[in-house]
This record gives structure tokens, C-alpha cells and sequence, in this order.
């Protein structure tokens, strides 16, 4: 027996004594393996489905209401406060404010690894000692326990009928499907959009408020004192309780007509119905939806619970729906506009079958080359085990069965077989050699299993190490950070689970069925197929021999060619990941009205809806009632759901359905950006940027930080750098807003006896109006609004004319008291870290990869636009991400390489053969870049993330023919018959020739079992496309460079070696 040492005789290792134990025990291994299967098996029916890993941060939100106030005032009374105090909290990365009108968003980013109710937790102990500074009556809370990729299910509200309002759909909404949902197990929020709320509205006529001597602070008192149930305690009467109620709550508008105000001296009672009147109309909106062009709608948006299987909730919500929709009203239907579950399930099926197609593949072609059907059962059968026990720790992980885990899977497949293609290609030479013995040789006197258990100890270690290898290589990618680790550590964890896995198998499953499958007649090396091989083969290596420097300095020309398509692969960080879906979210300047915002809207929908590609399209301006959608009302998220892709027009592709909406959308003041929901979301909520790339512009004064992000927008839109490459470039306008300023005269309205709070009162009661109650309709609720009728309120001249009631009784103007000016602000205040920043969003054509485009718009940024002292600019988005891994794989991929080398050196403790066996890294990924180049895809982290993978699969191959080319010398040395360089060349032809058939069953199961994932179609496949392309070219490399390359270095080596030893010993003698 040969060791992996070169020893020969040596005392077996671990490895070989497990192998010698499976193979004694049969039926032990089976058995074990079997319940382990099982257990995967278990394992995988159980195991969480989504389309991709969850890519956000560890966040918590707190969301806090301010009605009324402006966004400056909500930034320097509330987001400000509290996004200084958090920043304090252990564990917190980051800390984002953003200031709407009336609402405050904090989002709180912890680092990665921190458990999200821990952080939750630590959040809300900081808000406790926060609150102190906020102003009296503002109760911030904490938002979902859910990420961004929550958003899982969405539906419109229908009325076929004609007979029902928004207001009665937005009714069924809030207090009816929407408790129904959120009692689903796994739904965090159910958060409603569009259509009206009502609201009782109470509109004062200031003229007869005045002749009545009626102030607007009684009239709030006396409706928020008429809408009250009482309790009585408990009454005895005949021997029964009698619960005691005083029932007074308002059930419709003429019950506030009636309430009474004041009595005049003659004891009339002066009501409501006197000064104003009452009428119930749409309360205040800052989002509205719109259904295929059709006309506005109600929506709600299903938000998942953070750690919960999306597949299942949504199927639980689905199913909740079909409940409900026998007790809606008539005419009533519940529109599907997106359904995250369709997106699941169209990833998983392109991974099944990309797995079955592969596993098929691969048996196919080890059938081919065993011509034995028991022998391609013991490799056939180790592929579902081995993936089978994979689910078993992803299951303890708790990690998502997606199309990056399941590509993990999928990527290894064809290299999970190679130790048992090597260890069956060793038992049919070894019982061949055994069947031709000599009847009276020491060979022939051992049994039929000794010979097959010696053949499988022969070249197990080997193997077994080589995966092991294979498995080390892919160490870099579970370094990986932030979005991009969470992108792919999944498919780290799970390709190395499988790997792992079939290495062990290797060493126990195979050798229980090699005892007892490997029987028959054994064709080995007789067989037709493998004497064409050689036959073809050994002309090649003859030629390598003679030629070898010629050989060696030919790979080494077409190592140093291989800088000419480098050059000319561009950068990205990943391929779009299509999700089927389309989100359009085009921005316009602030101070849009909910008016105009909702015609154009419904314009937009109207022109998606047109497009013979599209099935439905769901419009939202502005925000929905979650705090996961910080949206402000200028802003447009509209999901196109596209038609099944085998509908669409013969030639169109994604990338032309997207230029066409972009030229068919064309709005003045609206630039265009085009993305997919979860991604979209995932970046919003975790970084504010709702593009593929951000510029933030940070600073003090928010009027220099939009001058300086106009800027920048306009240099990327004009310079021919990036113009060309630019499909659209927004900068947030911070000052853009229009304000109506009531500054208070504080010495007039001292000589009057009021004081600034007295006057604001009134601007905030009179002209916004006031909230002084809610109406309890059974399970509805309804704000009770007080305020001056629209006819005083609606113009300048009117709103001089709101009186403001004395110490003394009367009533004098504003103008009096408070300058009235028109002037511009903030519509929204963005901050991180307690610093302020501005947005420029820049939504860049698939033309160029991010890292190209931001290469070249540095430039034009640096020499086009003056940054001021004190500010400083940002590149956030996708390009964060790629600088991030690109920073992190530079130090980590070269460390994983050098830990190979010495793994290997370790092994075959020869450095001379280590470095032989390390010539095949790069020739593999010379091999990658070619096939890049010639499929034009761009180098990403899903690329890198290949070459690391193929870096591992060459090392396997060329420590393969290293062993090979061992095996031959050693017994050449042990039989005393290497003396001369013929003799060498005999041992190289026997090592490479003979030994043809594995190395080609180990390659082509690789390399095709790769080809359907390269030219795989659907969901996801983008990504593994660009994973598999480096694999695939680098394997067809790395071949070429062990069969061809391989020999002639071992000749120039050995028989260097050989001719010093043959003078040393002429010398001697």
C-alpha cells in the first residue's frame, strides 16, 4: 500500500482505518447513514423558503407622530433628540433621521450578529431617559420587528358594484381585513394605503363665533365634552346587579350640531349648528393609491415578521383572504398587486430543476465512462445523501432555503462526486490487476475485499484532503460583511456542508457500497470508450515530453494574454437579482399637492397599463400607515407585475421593457428610476438610498447641501463621462418646500395680554385645526375635527382676518399680532449620526457596472464641483457594498491561498510538488477571465466568488495528477526500474494515460454538471450565471493545465532529480 505520505509500508492513519472499518461493517455505515438521511430529509421539508437571503441590518425603527408640525420642527424637537441619545446604545453602527411633516423616523442600524430583540430591547431603555426631551404629549414607539424584505404580500381593494366610496373601502380596510391579517402567526403589521379616512369635521363660521362672543377654545371643550361613555359603578334592584352606564358617545353629525355651547340671557341654548357646521368628510392624506390606470383605490401591505418563513405566512395569508372574501360587501373583490410567494417559488423550481438536470448529467457521464451500473450507483447515490444532510445544520442555522443556499448546493454538485469517481476508478484497476495475477503471487492470495478496501486506502487520504481543500478555499467568502456577506454566506455555509459531507462520505458511505455493489464484470481499462481515450491521449503526452519547454512557455505566453480581457472587464457589484417584478419610483420637486401628485399618478398607470408585457400596476404616492415606509409625499412607488415571460414580444428582453417604460414615462421634473421591491426596500430602510447608487452630501446648513448636490446632479447629467451612462439623477431638494410663516409680534401681543402660546393656539386650531376627540362606532373609530370653515382659511386675505381672543373678551386680527410671509424650507430634514445630509440618487444604465460608473463620476465630481469647507461627500448604495468585499477579499483571498499552500505542503511534505500543484490557480483563473470576457459579464463579488470556488477545484485536480503521477513512480522504485529519463517517461505515460479516465470523469462532471446553471433561465439566474461562468472556464483551464502543462513539469523535475541521482551513482561506483 502507498500512503499519502510517499511511504511506502506505513503505519494507516485515521483515514485509512475508518475506510477499512465502513467497508468490514456494511451494514453499521448503512444504517447510520440512512437515519442521518432521514433527518435531512426531516430537515428539508422544514426548512424556511424565501427568494433571496434577508440583505437588510439588524434595525429597529421609532416612529413618532407630531401632527401639525412642520419638518424643522419635527428634526429639532424629536428626531434630533432622540437620534443623539441612541447613538449611545451598545451595539448601534449607525443612527438615520429622516423629518416628514407631522412624523418622525429614527432608524437605529446595529452591527452585524446583534440579535434584533436584543437590540429592541436595548432601544427601548434609551428612549425611556429620551422622552424627558420631547414635547408634552409626543409618544414615540417602536416600529415592526420586521426588515425590509417584510413587505411580502399586497393587495387593492376592488368595487365592481359602483355602489361603495373609498371612504367605505378604507373603512373595511383599517377595521376590518386589516385585525383579520394581522392575526395571521408571522404577520408583524398589516399597514393600509390610499382611498379616505373619515373624519367628523367641524367648520366655524369666526364671524358668528364673534357675534355670539364664542372663542374657539370653548368650542373644542364643549365637542370633546359631548363624546364620552360613563360608567355608574353597580345598582341592586330585585335581587339582580344593574351595571350603571351614562351613554354618551357621538354617533352621527347631528349629534355635534346639537351640543351645546352657551345660553343667551333669554336661556336659548346657542348650539354648534349655529356658528359652523358639521359635516363628515376625508380626513388629511399623505399617500393615495391608484389600480391599473383605472382610478384611486384602498391597498393594504402585508409586513412580515422579522426570522419567519415568507413562503408559509404568505400562504397563511392567502388563505385568510379566501375566509374573507365570503363577508365582503357586494361587488367588493380583493386584488392581488403583489405576491412575494409567485417570486419564491419560480427561484426554488429554477434551482430544482437546475439540481435534477445537474445530478442527471453527472450520473450520465459517470455511467459512460464505468460502463458498470452497480459501480455508478456508489457514486449516484452519495449526491442526494450528501445534499440531503447539507439541509440538516442549515436547518440548526436557521438559515433559508433560497436560491443562493440551494445554488450553494448546486455549484458543488459536480465536485461531490469526485472522490468517489477516484476511489471506484482505483477499485476496478486494483481488482483488475488482481483478476490477472499470477495464482501463486502474494496479490492473488488476498481476498476480493482486502483488494478493494487496499484500493479505496490507496487514494482516500488524498481525495478526502483534496475536499478539504476545497472546502478551506471557500473561507473568504464567510469574512464577507454587511449586505454582501449576507448575499452570499449562505451559499459559503451550504457549499460547504455539502462538501464536507460528501467528503465523509467519501470515507464512509462509499466504501460500504464499494464491498458490497462492486461486483461483476469489471470492463476497466478494456472497455472501447476508455482505449479511445488513451489512444488519443498518448500522442499528446508524448509530444508535451519531448516539446516540455516549448509547453511550459507556451502556458506561460497565454497566462501573461490573459491581461488583455482583464483590462477590459468592467466592475459591478452584482448583476440585477431579477425578482420578476418591477418597482418605478420616479420623484418629484417639493410642494406637490396630494391633488396633483394623485393625477399624475394615475397618468403613469395608465401609460404601464398600456404595455402588452404588464399584468397589473399598483401606484402609491406618498406613504402608507407603516413605519417601514418612510416615503414622503413627492415620492412615487409603483409595482408592475409582468405577464409570464413566454407572453412577451418576440426579441424583448428586461433590458428593453425597461427602456421602453423610461421613454414612455417622460415627466417633466420627474426623473425615472427603475429597481426591484425587495431590493429597493432593503436599501431604503437600511441606508436611505432608493437607487442602485447614492451621493450624500453631508453638513450644516441644509441650503449649501442642496446647492452642492444640484451640482453634482447636474455635472453627471452633463459631463460625457456619465451622461451616456445615466439614466436619471435626482438631488433632494432640502429648502425646496413652501411655507406660510405666522411670526409672533411679542410686543404687540404683550400690550394685548397674550403670550406667543396664546396666538399659536389659535393658527394651530383655526386654520389646521384640531383633533379633540374620537368616535367609538362599534369596532370604528373616527377623529373628531374642530376648525375655521375652508371659505376662512383658503386665502391670505382670509387667514389676516382669524381673530385672536383677549384677556379682556375681544377678538382682534391676527395681523395684529403675528407678520404673515411666504417663504421656502425644508420638506424634509435627513440626518445620520446627528449630522445633516442631503440625497443626490442616481439610477445608472446596465450599459456600465456601478464601480466603472462611480470611477469615472469621481472625476467629474472633483473637477466640476466645489465642495465648501466643512462638507463632505459620501458614495453610498451597491458601490459601498463592491468597496467593502473588493477591500475585505484583497487581504483575505491571498491569506486563503497561502493557507492551501501550506495545507498541501503539509501533505505531500514536498514544497517542489506544492508549487507544482498551486500552478494550477492561476491557469484556472486565467480560464475564468477568458470565458468572462467572451460571455461580456463584469467582474463582481458573484464572480470573485466563483474564481475563489475554482481556485479550490483546481488545486483538487492537480494534486489528482500529482497523486497519479506518484502512484506510477513509486512503483517503478519499489520493483527497482526507474533508472534512466526513458524509464521516467514510462512512468509518466502509465500515470497520465492510464489513469485518463477519473481525471476526465472528475473534470466533465464539473464542467457540464455546470453548464446548466450557465445557461439557466428564470429567477436568480443572473447571479448563479455569473457564479458559474468562472467555474466553468476556470475547470476547462485548469484540465487543459493538468493534462497538457502537468506532464511536461513533472518531466523537467523529475528528471532533473533523476539524472544527478544517476551521476551520483556512477560517480560512487
Amino acid at each position: 500500500m502507498v500512503n499519502h505520505n510517499n511511504e511506502p509500508n506505513a503505519q494507516p492513519g485515521w483515514i485509512e482505518r475508518l475506510i477499512a472499518y465502513c467497508a468490514r461493517n456494511p451494514l453499521i455505515t448503512l444504517v447510520a447513514i440512512t437515519a442521518l438521511t432521514l433527518g435531512g430529509y426531516q430537515a428539508l421539508r422544514q426548512a424556511p423558503l424565501d427568494a433571496i437571503p434577508d440583505l437588510s441590518d439588524v434595525q429597529v425603527i421609532v416612529f413618532t407622530e407630531w401632527p401639525g408640525r412642520s419638518p424643522d420642527l419635527v428634526e429639532d424637537q424629536i428626531t434630533y433628540p432622540l437620534t443623539t441619545t441612541l447613538l449611545a446604545a451598545p451595539g448601534v453602527k449607525y443612527v438615520r433621521g429622516q423629518s416628514f411633516f407631522g412624523l418622525s423616523f429614527v432608524y437605529v442600524i446595529f452591527e452585524d450578529g446583534v440579535d434584533m430583540y436584543w437590540a429592541r430591547s436595548r432601544v427601548l431603555e434609551y428612549l425611556n431617559s429620551a422622552t424627558a426631551d420631547l414635547p408634552d404629549g409626543v409618544n414615540p414607539t417602536l416600529g415592526p420587528d420586521a426588515t425590509g424584505v417584510g413587505w411580502v404580500y399586497q393587495y387593492a381593494l376592488r368595487d365592481t358594484s359602483g355602489k361603495r366610496g373609498l371612504d367605505e373601502l378604507r373603512s373595511l380596510q383599517d377595521f376590518n381585513l386589516r385585525y383579520a391579517l394581522e392575526a395571521v402567526e408571522g404577520v408583524s403589521e398589516v399597514a393600509s394605503i390610499g382611498g379616505y379616512q373619515r373624519e367628523y369635521q367641524v367648520n366655524l363660521d369666526p364671524n358668528k363665533m364673534a357675534s355670539f362672543g364664542i372663542s374657539l377654545k370653548k368650542v373644542t371643550e364643549a365637542v370633546k365634552d359631548s363624546n364620552n361613555d360613563v360608567g355608574g359603578r353597580i345598582l341592586e334592584v330585585a335581587g339582580h346587579e344593574q351595571f350603571i352606564r351614562g351613554r354618551g358617545y357621538v354617533r352621527s353629525v347631528e349629534d355635534l350640531e346639537s351640543v351645546v355651547l352657551k345660553s343667551t340671557a333669554d336661556g336659548v341654548p346657542i348650539t354648534v349648528r349655529d356658528i359652523g357646521h358639521v359635516s363628515l368628510g376625508p380626513g388629511m392624506q399623505r399617500g393615495q393609491a391608484e389600480l391599473d390606470g383605472e382610478g384611486l383605490t384602498v391597498g393594504g401591505v402585508v409586513v412580515m415578521r422579522y426570522g419567519e418563513n415568507a413562503l408559509d405566512v404568505i400562504n397563511k395569508v392567502k388563505r385568510r383572504l379566501d375566509d374573507l372574501k365570503a363577508g365582503l360587501p357586494e361587488g367588493v373583490e380583493i386584488v392581488p398587486v403583489y405576491d412575494r410567494s409567485v417570486l419564491i417559488e419560480d427561484a426554488i423550481d429554477t434551482l430544482k430543476f437546475t439540481l435534477v438536470e445537474e445530478i442527471l448529467i453527472v450520473s450520465f457521464i459517470i455511467g459512460l465512462f464505468l460502463l458498470h451500473i452497480r459501480s455508478t450507483l456508489v457514486a449516484v447515490i452519495t449526491l442526494p445523501v450528501a445534499v440531503l444532510l447539507a439541509f440538516i445544520p442549515m436547518y440548526y442555522q436557521g438559515l433559508t432555503a433560497n436560491i443562493m443556499s440551494l445554488g450553494g448546493i448546486a455549484v458543488a454538485i459536480g465536485t461531490m462526486v469526485d472522490a468517489a469517481i477516484v476511489i471506484i476508478d482505483n477499485i476496478h484497476k486494483a481488482l483488475s490487476r488482481w483478476e490477472e495475477a499470477e495464482p501463486d503471487s502474494p496479490l492473488a492470495q488476498r481476498s476480493r475485499s482486502d483488494v478493494v478496501i487496499g484500493a479505496m486506502q490507496e487514494v482516500g487520504p488524498s481525495i478526502f484532503f483534496s475536499l478539504l481543500i476545497i472546502t478551506v478555499s471557500f473561507m473568504p467568502v464567510f469574512a464577507l460583511a454587511g449586505t454582501e456577506g449576507r448575499l452570499f454566506k449562505p451559499l459559503a455555509f451550504t457549499k460547504t456542508y455539502s462538501m464536507g459531507f460528501a467528503a465523509l462520505l467519501s470515507i464512509t458511505l462509499v466504501p460500504a457500497l464499494a464491498v458490497w455493489l462492486i461486483r461483476g464484470n469489471i470492463r476497466a481499462d478494456k472497455s472501447r470508450l476508455n482505449q479511445w481515450l488513451v489512444a488519443a491521449y498518448r500522442p499528446v503526452v508524448n509530444a508535451t515530453v519531448r516539446r516540455r519547454w516549448w509547453v511550459v512557455g507556451g502556458a506561460l505566453a497565454v497566462l501573461a494574454a490573459t491581461y488583455i480581457p482583464l483590462k477590459q472587464l468592467g466592475s459591478e457589484f452584482m448583476p440585477p437579482l431579477n425578482e420578476g417584478s418591477i418597482l418605478y419610483m420616479p420623484t418629484a420637486l417639493p410642494g406637490m399637492s396630494i391633488t396633483e401628485a394623485t393625477k399624475t399618478l394615475q397618468t403613469m398607470d395608465r401609460i404601464i397599463a398600456e404595455i402588452p408585457e404588464v399584468d397589473h400596476v399598483f401606484g402609491k404616492v406618498g406613504r402608507s400607515t407603516s413605519p417601514t415606509d418612510p416615503a414622503p409625499l413627492s415620492m412615487v412607488e409603483t409595482v408592475i407585475t409582468l405577464k409570464p415571460k413566454d407572453t412577451w414580444r418576440e426579441g424583448l428582453d428586461w433590458d428593453g421593457l425597461i427602456q421602453e417604460m423610461d421613454q414612455k414615462l417622460r415627466f417633466p421634473g420627474m426623473p425615472n428610476i427603475f429597481w426591484m421591491p425587495i431590493q429597493t426596500r432593503t436599501e431604503m430602510l437600511a441606508t436611505g438610498i432608493r437607487s442602485a447608487l447614492g451621493i450624500k452630501v453631508f453638513g450644516e446648513d441644509l441650503a449649501t447641501i442642496e446647492e452642492t448636490a444640484v451640482a453634482i446632479e447636474q455635472a453627471l447629467q452633463q459631463d460625457e463621462r456619465t451622461s451616456s451612462h445615466t439614466r436619471s439623477a435626482f438631488a433632494e431638494r432640502s429648502t425646496g418646500g413652501y411655507f406660510l410663516d405666522f411670526t409672533v409680534k411679542r410686543e404687540e401681543a404683550s400690550r394685548l395680554g397674550l403670550n406667543v402660546g396664546d396666538v399659536e393656539r389659535v393658527i394651530m386650531a383655526a386654520m389646521g385645526g384640531t383633533v379633540v376627540s374620537q368616535t367609538v362606532e362599534g369596532r370604528e373609530r373616527y377623529n373628531i375635527l374642530v376648525r375655521y370653515a375652508r371659505d376662512y382659511r383658503d386665502n391670505i386675505e382670509a387667514l389676516e382676518r382669524v381673530l385672536v381672543p383677549t384677556s379682556q373678551g375681544a377678538q382682534v386680527p391676527i395681523t395684529q399680532v403675528a407678520d404673515i410671509e411666504f417663504r421656502t424650507g425644508p420638506p424634509a430634514v435627513r440626518s445620520e449620526d446627528g449630522q445633516l445630509v442631503g440625497f443626490v440618487f442616481v439610477d445608472v444604465k446596465n450599459t456600465v457596472g456601478i464601480a466603472d460608473y462611480v470611477a469615472s463620476a469621481k472625476q467629474v465630481v472633483a473637477e466640476n464641483v466645489d465642495i465648501p469647507d466643512g462638507y463632505r461627500i459620501a458614495w453610498a448604495g451597491q458601490f459601498q457594498y463592491f468597496e467593502r468585499a473588493k477591500e475585505k477579499l484583497q487581504v483575505l483571498v491571498p491569506a486563503t491561498v497561502f493557507l492551501i499552500f501550506f495545507m498541501l505542503f503539509m501533505h505531500r511534505n514536498s514544497l517542489i510538488e506544492t508549487l507544482i500543484v498551486m500552478l494550477s490557480v492561476p491557469f484556472s483563473i486565467s480560464g475564468s477571465i477568458w470565458l468572462l470576457w467572451f460571455l461580456e459579464f463584469k467582474l463582481s463579488v458573484a464572480v470573485w466568488v466563483g474564481m475563489i470556488a475554482v481556485a479550490g477545484l483546481a488545486v483538487e485536480l492537480g494534486l489528482l495528477m500529482m497523486v497519479y503521477l506518484d502512484i506510477a513512480r513509486r512503483e517503478r522504485l519499489e520493483n527497482d526500474t526507474l533508472k534512466t529519463v526513458s524509464d521516467l517517461n514510462e512512468v509518466i505515460q502509465t500515470g497520465t494515460t492510464q489513469r485518463i479516465r477519473p481525471m476526465l470523469m472528475t473534470a466533465l462532471s464539473l464542467f457540464i454538471g455546470l453548464v446548466p446553471i450557465l445557461f439557466s433561465k428564470g429567477t436568480g439566474a443572473d447571479v448563479m450565471q455569473r457564479i458559474a461562468a468562472p467555474l466553468v472556464g476556470g475547470v476547462g483551464s485548469a484540465l487543459l493545465m493538468v493534462l497538457v502543462v502537468f506532464p511536461a513539469i513533472f518531466m523537467i523535475w523529475r528528471g532533473r532529480a533523476l539524472k544527478r541521482e544517476t551521476a551520483e551513482q556512477s560517480i560512487t561506483q
